[in-house]
């Protein structure tokens, strides 16, 4: 049964179902009426409290008949790891303070020398999670995003196998999570092949979109998730491709053209939820795969800049939003994507109305301020005021070299090039990070305990390792709750540490150190 216009449905007598890519886990097919007549619409009330009658023209959820493979229709599936010899030592979990929504993130430390099957670590990360939630008092169905990162893309389908035996349809009655599957160099920094970070809410307000069958509109999900999911005004938007939705094939024209396509796509999903790129979105994370020469990243940020100026030039007359957002950006370097994709596109939206704040002009993006002892701080931010505060802090060599200077302990040049890093440096890089950032959260009358999302991006040639990063920042953020007694100190680290090949607010350098991406939110 389909929609049409507000007065009529098309109901389908017989049709043919034409398999377009059988694939074992998101097979996509093309629907081939061959009969047909049209129904008068009554008003009605749907299965999931959305009135029909009033949301006519948005699309939340398309439901298709496939099973994923190795489903029960109705049944629970155990899960039992096979890997033995997994220590409390070896399975990490950090986890944000925000009571509503909190994100759990978990991986293998230094396990690379027992790493060898991506099923067995990502079955071991996915049991820890699930564990998690139902000590929180949550499951699977209050996952509104996942962020899978694995250490080999040629796995990608060992990952959607696995990951379907843990989080399906019957556990998650009000739609499966969106998600983003990005290649990260995780065993070059000693941990698993599997890290895992879920963004969680104690609510099941959550609104998703599910595309299954090929459109003209939109890609279809190419695994297991949604499009996007709408919770609290927020909306989450799974990674998007430079996917044609017609044929779900990559677009030809290298990289420039994917990220057109991506962002036609991510806008094509936003306009479902009532909203657009040129009014309501805040971040955009675009992951760049490293094969794409440095000359093509120049180009494709620049086109970037352009086709966002062009969006909200072309609904500047049109637009209905008494305040229009001004997002930030952030580029991360991966060894690949999905579908061996060039360009990733991951935003995110607020869809909601905000009161203006003092000095609220100011309380857009921001990328460059002077005020760390007359020195330039590359931190850029885009508030919602007294909604939701996102801000993106990137600590390049420069500014490493100011931090250390001022304390008095010197700093190599060419720190990313050489990976030379001391942890007495990183100590002096983590305060920094940690106090700027209660700074802004404070002058945007937010605090910690608004945290929904909270990660550190670091260069994965840096000669420190992934556990002594989480124990440093762990360590100076205590210190701050301590001496603030603002906050409770938790037994689990609330910063998610992210591995890359490289970071920054510049794809045509990617020089950042560090990057600290933080999102608050009092929705």
């Amino acid at each position: 049964m389909f929609q049409l216009s507000q007065n009529a449905r098309i109901v389908l007598d017989e049709f043919q179902i034409v398999l377009h890519s059988p694939d074992s886990i998101a097979p996509v097919g093309i629907l081939h009426p061959l009969a047909f007549h049209l129904e008068n619409k009554v008003e009605s009330i749907s299965s999931n409290g959305i009135d029909e009658a009033s949301n006519l023209d948005t699309v939340f959820e398309v439901e298709g008949d496939v099973q994923q493979e190795g489903e029960a229709a109705s049944e629970f599936v155990a899960i039992r790891s096979e890997r033995s010899g997994v220590t409390k030592q070896e399975l990490k979990v950090s986890k944000t303070m925000k009571d509503n929504v909190f994100s759990i993130s978990c991986w293998l430390q230094d396990s690379s020398k027992n790493s060898s099957d991506l099923q067995e670590d990502l079955e071991v990360v996915l049991m820890r999670i699930e564990a998690l939630l139902v000590e929180n008092g949550s499951s699977w169905e209050n996952v509104l995003y996942i962020h899978l990162y694995i250490a080999d893309m040629d796995e990608f389908a060992v990952a959607n196998e696995t990951y379907v035996r843990f989080i399906t349809q019957e556990k998650c009655r009000y739609g499966v999570p969106s998600r983003s599957t990005i290649e990260l160099p995780l065993l070059l920094v000693g941990l698993g092949r599997a890290y895992i970070e879920v963004l969680v809410a104690n609510d099941p307000t959550k609104k998703v979109l599910h595309v299954q069958s090929i459109s003209c509109w939109a890609p279809s999900c190419i695994g297991p998730y949604n499009q996007a999911t709408l919770h609290n005004e927020i909306l989450h938007m799974a990674g998007q491709l430079g996917l044609d939705p017609a044929t779900m094939l990559l677009c030809e024209g290298g990289p420039v053209a994917e990220l057109e396509q991506a962002l036609e796509n991510s806008e094509a999903v936003a306009r479902s939820f009532n909203c657009s790129i040129s009014t309501s979105a805040m971040v955009f994370v675009i992951y760049c795969s490293e094969s794409v020469e440095k000359s093509e990243r120049i180009i494709v940020q620049k086109k970037t800049e352009t086709l966002l100026k062009q969006m909200k030039s072309n609904h500047a007359d049109g637009t209905k939003k008494s305040k229009v957002l001004d997002p930030i950006f952030l580029y991360v370097l991966v060894p690949d994507l999905p579908k061996r994709a060039l360009v990733e596109v991951k935003p995110m939206f607020y869809t909601g109305e905000y009161l203006s704040g003092p000095s609220d002009l100011t309380k857009q993006s921001q990328t460059t301020e002077q005020d760390y002892c007359g020195h330039d701080i590359s931190l850029q931010k885009c508030v919602a005021y007294g909604k939701i505060c996102t801000v993106i802090l990137s600590v390049t060599e420069e500014l490493a070299a100011k931090i250390c200077s001022l304390a008095s302990v010197a700093c190599p040049a060419n720190v990313m090039s050489k990976g030379l890093v001391e942890k007495e440096q990183v100590i002096l890089i983590a305060r920094f990070c940690i106090s700027r950032l209660d700074k802004v959260l404070s002058e945007n009358n937010f605090s910690w305990d608004d945290i929904m999302n909270f990660r550190l991006y670091f260069a994965n040639n840096l000669n420190i390792s992934h556990g002594t990063l989480s124990e440093i920042f762990s360590d100076v953020f205590n210190e701050l709750v301590q001496m603030s007694r603002r906050n409770k100190v938790d037994a689990e680290p609330i910063l998610n540490i992210v591995p890359v090949l490289g970071a920054g607010r510049s794809l045509s350098t990617l020089d950042d150190i560090f990057t600290c991406e933080l999102i608050a939110s009092k929705c």
